[in-house]
């Protein structure tokens, strides 16, 4: 009987030590998890500051008339796409 006693002792250790472990991990977990979502932020918003710096770039040398073949045609498929908004916009309000 004592040595049925001793096992259920070292298996009921056992178990708070998993149980302490799970809960450790699962608090770690959470962590990275906010660390994760803090990141992708950051990405984003990095993500948007580089195409707005961009944009920024491709004004200036329109500007300074330092243009390319290859950026004139950027520039003026932006200007498209921003026309196609607009226009969508006015037929939105229209409505």
């Amino acid at each position: 009987m004592a040595e049925l006693e001793e096992n259920i002792i070292r298996i009921n250790k056992k178990f708070q030590q998993l149980l302490k472990h799970y809960q450790l991990l699962k608090k770690e977990n959470l962590q990275q998890a906010v660390i994760i979502r803090q990141l992708q932020t950051a990405n984003e918003t990095a993500v948007q500051q580089s195409a707005t710096l961009q944009q920024q770039i491709i004004i200036l040398k329109a500007a300074a008339g330092q243009m390319n073949d290859a950026d004139k045609k950027e520039f003026e498929k932006t200007i498209t796409q921003y026309l196609k908004e607009i226009d969508k916009c006015i037929n939105l309000l229209s409505e």
